[in-house]
């Protein structure tokens, strides 16, 4: 049986935030992350750093419906739940650091998670606590008031970091995004979530092919390959408790990058025989160029690049050099562990692209990882 050969890093040259007492003991309150049900809600506190950083603590669940629903064993915490952590670290962080008004909306512009530590994901005993060293690295302002955030967060989990992520935000009063959202629609009424259909045409993927258990967190109907391309409709579960919490008008970001996720673990599969009870992301890299409308149809397409294989004994002894960054290789004692002794690291890039009526959504960029017993 293959698992994953990611062990322990050698100590970051960062300081860990660890004198900052964070506090894992209680979540936050739900409306600093834009979230009706409090089981939705991860992260439990900030503390700020300087005008232009602060930490965040989060607490990931050893169990949940949508993000621990996957067949991958050993069982690592979802990298969405890890975007999810920031987005509400990063959300919090707006409306109490830098005047965001709670009542604003939010537009996400972009977003990517690259994971170097494997191990300190793995699903264990207790519930994970994640650490975020939060930098604005771009703040945009009009008339006083701020509209826009770009972040580099740092990721850790104990005295060890795990990855790293970006995210855009942009601000609009609720007056400002109702002109824009009804712009964007030729001046259509908003459509809700609430009332739409919960039942997309198509017929759904059956959950194992993207990695799932349960039927109601998989997102894609009529998914096929043509030769190294994968396609599918993208199905809107309107009435999924955690990927809609809230009504929305638009199809939201997670959604789309979820069903990125799916389609590329599909195509990976079929194209290139790479089970999805055995891949990973590594990395998730997401660029957003227009809203996702729910009454229009939205298709998926995904295109399988070359893999690329990294032999278990490189030149330089202790290094991977990979698509998703620099990973450490197993120290002392560990090897048998991680890697089942001789393994060898393999990753497959996915480009993924969302698409409603035949203008672009939003490209996703996945490195896909496995290990293979060499």
């Amino acid at each position: 049986m293959s698992t994953t050969s990611f062990t322990r890093r050698q100590p970051s040259a960062a300081t860990p935030p660890d004198d900052l007492d964070l506090d894992f003991s209680r979540t936050v309150d739900r409306l600093l992350v834009h979230r009706d049900a409090l089981g939705e809600v991860f992260l439990t506190d900030l503390r700020r750093i300087d005008d232009e950083s602060y930490a965040a603590a989060a607490q990931l669940p050893r169990s949940h419906a949508y993000y621990g629903d996957h067949q991958l064993r050993p069982s690592f915490h979802d990298p969405l739940l890890l975007l999810e952590a920031c987005r509400q670290a990063n959300l919090a962080g707006a409306h109490r650091f830098y005047g965001v008004a709670e009542d604003d909306k939010f537009i996400l512009t972009h977003l990517r998670l690259t994971l170097t530590h494997l191990p300190s994901l793995v699903v264990g005993p207790a519930p994970l606590p994640l650490v975020m060293r939060v930098r604005v690295v771009n703040r945009k302002e009009r008339d006083g008031r701020v509209t826009g955030l770009d972040y580099a967060i740092e990721l850790w989990v104990d005295d060890t970091v795990v990855g790293t992520s970006e995210m855009g935000l942009r601000f609009k009063t609720p007056t400002d995004y109702l002109t824009l959202r009804l712009n964007n629609r030729g001046g259509r009424a908003l459509p809700s979530s609430a009332t739409l259909p919960h039942v997309t045409p198509g017929t759904p993927v059956p959950p194992h092919l993207v990695g799932r258990h349960a039927a109601q967190n998989v997102v894609l109907v009529d998914a096929a390959t043509t030769g190294a391309t994968g396609h599918a409709g993208l199905r809107t579960p309107a009435d999924h408790p955690s990927m809609f919490d809230h009504p929305q008008d638009h199809l939201p970001g997670m959604v789309i990058t979820e069903g990125a996720r799916q389609l590329a673990l599909f195509t990976a599969l079929d194209v290139c025989g790479m089970s999805a009870a055995k891949v990973f992301p590594t990395d998730i890299d997401v660029h957003f160029t227009r809203f996702g409308e729910l009454e229009d149809e939205t298709v998926l397409t995904a295109e399988a690049n070359e893999r690329v294989r990294i032999p278990s004994e490189p030149t330089d002894p202790g290094v991977y050099y990979t698509q998703g960054g620099l990973l450490e290789l197993p120290e002392s004692g560990e090897e048998s562990l991680w890697n089942g002794g001789g393994a060898a690291l393999e990753q497959l890039p996915v480009r993924v692209e969302a698409r409603q009526r035949d203008e672009l959504l939003c490209a996703v960029n996945l490195t896909l990882t496995r290990v293979s017993l060499g």
